[in-house]
């Protein structure tokens, strides 16, 4: 098992933050088929303020390009992308386009 985590911000505003929460709290049944289907175990968002942190435990089948190419293929995921950009803001530093940026572990117990 592998584990990824990623960081992204959200448009500070309390009433999106408040709508983008609720939609997490009924997530459509077809963007959690799509993470099963991709390897992923687990997966975990947390929030604090406008910063979002999520953390996916992954299968030894999982690849994360794969994810990106079967997400770019699935018309449902790309509308929940969609609805969840009006939402999201990208972290500085970060590549145009770019929204969940992988974070690098730098401790451990």
């Amino acid at each position: 098992m592998k584990r990824y985590c990623f960081a992204l911000d959200l448009i500070n505003d309390t009433t999106s933050i408040k709508e983008y929460i609720a939609y997490h709290k009924e997530v459509w049944p077809e963007i959690l088929d799509s993470l099963r289907d991709s390897g992923i175990i687990d997966a975990e968002i947390y929030n604090v303020a406008d910063r979002l942190f999520l953390m996916m435990d992954t299968n030894k089948s999982f690849v994360l390009e794969h994810k990106g190419k079967m997400d770019a293929q699935n018309p449902v995921v790309q509308k929940w992308e969609e609805l969840m950009s009006t939402y999201q803001k990208s972290l500085p530093n970060t590549k145009p386009g770019e929204k969940w940026v992988l974070m690098e572990r730098i401790f451990k117990l």
